[in-house]
């Protein structure tokens, strides 16, 4: 029997602009450098090796300057036939996937650069992958990292030259030379002019995390092996929220590790474009996907997995957990994937718990159904539906990755939810619905007075917030609050957006 599968979306849209891509061995500093160039701390640095594995975009801008993408990849180890060879620990099992997520960011760009470690100088890898990169027929510039200063580069550089392309010394950890190699870099380009874009930053503002010492992870996961900041000199502005915009959507992807995140990312966007791998842990950075659909630009954030945090005992993962925790405050929706044969599991209700008290709009899609045998679905359903007892306007798919199924609304349903957070009701409706509520059921008694409702009041959108001034807030209780936000979303028809319902104590109706 054929497997159902999606429709297939057009060709992948990361970016207009032309493109610059690192590759290089192992724990040369791809990432280091990546962050510097984009001047943000998008990529995962660590002292380890293979800390990278997915391909990851980011934008080089400087003022009267030609903007260009830059794709960071995961370390390549190739032998001297062009076969990829065991790696590090870290990589090890992924070396294949790697590659082919390197090769598809070398086949896109205009240019590639070379990463290598001048403290370790010219290993057997380097020379096999500049072979390699000689036959890609592309402009290839050598970039020499960790070369803190001029009095060292002669020395640094000496045996480089054997692989016979332009080399450039540079420091990622301290910025020596990155304004330069950043010249270099479009010295590689296409000579017509590009359209310049802008992109958003991934970083967030506010600490979402597992615990209170998550913005310390944040900023430490900034160093390269030597324990050095690799924020740049030239800092961005802090990153806003963009305003709305129907052509473009930015979903988000959480969950526990191994419930399908990026298998669900490379299914709707009918690309190969996530690693994915049994193995829990895979994706580490969160990977930014774009593709078009339509009329529309949809970006997916492949994140890593969420686990309990007293589980997490490796750095790395500390700071992916972190990162991930911080995406879905940039995004539009938040798809919360979780695992249909692990069932419910207490991370699952902690995840909800934490997306319900930001705000955040979210969908929860259980995923290998596939998997679950029909006479255990009912019981299923129930206990899925359950967790979402204080939540119920909160979408619930069922759906499997593998097989394609229940794939086709996910993405319409992610932009409804985005509309409604933007929903903007005018003052003659809001008069009527409070109206309405306070006919259908009057709010009960307490202590022997029963409140009085002035007027209603829209605050802002995204989430909608409306605000109800009453003689006396303290005796609106918890039921008729829910009862009020119940009725508010079915006379304004906002369904499954989140949505904050405050009551403000006031003596005067509106215009005394």
């Amino acid at each position: 029997m054929p497997i159902a599968q999606p429709p297939a979306p057009s060709a992948p849209v990361t970016t207009h602009l032309p493109k610059i891509a690192l590759v290089g061995r192992p724990n040369v500093g791809k990432s280091t450098l990546f962050n510097r160039l984009i001047r943000a701390n998008r990529a995962i640095t660590h002292d380890r090796p293979g800390v990278t594995r997915d391909r990851m975009e980011g934008q080089v801008r400087s003022r009267g300057k030609q903007t260009f993408a830059i794709v960071d990849t995961g370390g390549i180890t190739l032998d001297a036939h062009a076969a990829v060879a065991q790696g590090p620990e870290g990589i090890r099992g992924f070396e294949a996937e790697i590659l082919r997520q390197a090769e598809a960011a070398m086949a896109e760009a205009a240019g590639i650069c070379l990463v290598v470690d001048g403290r370790d100088g010219l290993t057997p890898f380097d020379e096999h992958l500049a072979a390699h990169l000689r036959r890609a027929g592309k402009p290839v510039l050598v970039v020499v990292n960790k070369v803190d200063g001029v009095e060292r580069e002669d020395e640094m550089l000496a045996e480089f030259h054997a692989l016979g392309f332009p080399l450039l010394p540079v420091s990622a950890a301290h910025g020596h030379n990155v304004r330069v190699l950043e010249d270099e870099m479009r010295e590689m380009l296409p000579d017509e002019p590009e359209e310049e874009g802008v992109e958003e930053g991934d970083g967030a503002e506010d600490d979402f995390g597992l615990g209170a010492e998550a913005d310390a992870d944040a900023d430490a996961d900034d160093g390269d092996a030597e324990g050095d900041n690799a924020e740049s000199g030239e800092p961005a502005a802090e990153p806003k929220a963009p305003p709305y915009d129907p052509t473009h959507l930015r979903l988000a992807m959480l969950g526990r590790p191994n419930a399908g995140k990026s298998s669900l990312v490379n299914a709707l966007t009918g690309q190969q474009r996530m690693i994915v791998s049994d193995m829990a842990g895979t994706t580490r950075d969160s990977v930014d996907v774009s593709f078009e659909s339509g009329d529309k630009t949809i970006t997916f954030v492949d994140t890593a997995g969420v686990r309990r945090r007293s589980r997490i005992t490796d750095s790395v993962e500390r700071y992916s957990v972190n990162a991930s925790l911080k995406s879905t405050t940039k995004a539009h929706v938040t798809l919360l994937v979780l695992d249909a044969l692990q069932g419910v599991t207490q991370q699952d209700k902690r995840l909800v718990d934490l997306l319900d008290e930001r705000k955040t709009p979210f969908m929860v899609l259980v995923n290998k159904i596939d998997l679950v045998p029909r006479k255990l679905m009912p019981d299923l359903e129930a206990s899925f539906k359950g967790m979402l007892e204080f939540c119920p306007h909160v979408p619930l798919l069922y759906l499997s990755a593998k097989s394609g199924k229940g794939l086709d609304p996910v993405l319409p349903l992610a932009e409804r939810i985005r509309a409604e957070c933007h929903a903007r009701v005018g003052t003659g409706q809001l008069n009527r619905a409070m109206d309405e509520v306070l006919t259908r059921h009057q709010p009960p008694v307490v202590r022997r007075l029963r409140p009085k409702f002035f007027y209603l009041t829209q605050a802002e959108t995204n989430p909608p917030t409306f605000v109800f001034f009453v003689n006396d807030a303290d005796r609106i209780q918890t039921p008729y609050a829910r009862y009020v936000e119940k009725s508010l979303r079915r006379m304004f028809r906002i369904e499954h957006a989140p949505m904050r319902v405050r009551f403000r104590s006031s003596h005067k109706k509106k215009g005394e």
